[in-house]
């Protein structure tokens, strides 16, 4: 479970956070606020592990606010315009959302959030089980990282395939490592996505993960070899 809060001066947008945070069971939410300068006061006296923070507000706007921080928490920058987003960046910000938020995307923020507090803290060591949360339609499935063998594009959906089942997702391809870690699994198709540990042999034109032959896209090749030291 990780600690947050909200910093919005809109009460229909610090909702939908309250709606998402109790939807995915993952954060616990200590607090809202609609003033920023209370929110400062509030961050300056408790330890609060992310924050969801606004930056078009009055009085201080959030990057300012983050600024001000003397030990500064994981942020989530949550906004309708998209010009911050480079400078959001600069303060290493965990992700930037735009306004209308989908829970899909609130939920890869979060997942990422978890993943960097379990770096921080150490436990995402290359022998622990670390987990990720997949929303698939109404559900939302925990899974270990480790168990994932490939992910396969169709259309507007994504089918996870993992050892012992597959769980379909509608996900863009092109934001699928804002759900797995870039480190464990890389791209070799326009379909498809892999994980690096499982791939057990590799032809010119293709890969071979568990019992599935997987294509190697032209484009794809020459960073595949890098990224895994062939020569």
């Amino acid at each position: 479970m990780i600690t947050c809060i909200a910093i919005d001066d809109e009460p229909m947008a610090l909702e939908v956070i309250e709606r998402y945070c109790q939807k995915t069971g993952l954060t616990d939410l200590k607090a809202t606020f609609r003033e920023p300068v209370k929110a400062i006061e509030y961050l300056n006296r408790e330890s609060i592990d992310l924050v969801f923070l606004d930056i078009n507000m009055p009085d201080v706007n959030g990057i300012q606010l983050l600024r001000t921080l003397a030990v500064k928490p994981m942020v989530i920058f949550t906004t309708a315009y998209s010009n911050y987003a480079v400078e959001s960046y600069d303060l290493n910000a965990v992700d930037y959302l735009l306004k209308p938020i989908t829970f899909e995307r609130f939920l890869a923020a979060v997942n990422k959030a978890i993943g960097l507090k379990g770096v921080k803290n150490g436990t995402n060591k290359e022998d622990d089980s670390s987990s990720i949360f997949i929303k698939s339609g109404p559900q939302t499935y925990q899974v270990k990282v480790n168990d994932i063998l490939y992910l396969e594009k169709d259309g507007n959906y994504i089918t996870v395939h993992l050892k012992d089942r597959t769980i379909l997702i509608r996900e863009n391809m092109g934001d699928i490592f804002d759900m797995v870690p870039s480190s464990d699994f890389v791209r070799v198709h326009k379909s498809y996505v892999v994980a690096v540990r499982h791939i057990t042999m590799i032809e010119v034109h293709q890969l071979t993960v568990g019992q599935a032959k997987i294509p190697i896209g032209s484009t794809y090749r020459e960073s595949l070899k890098s990224r895994l030291g062939i020569k």
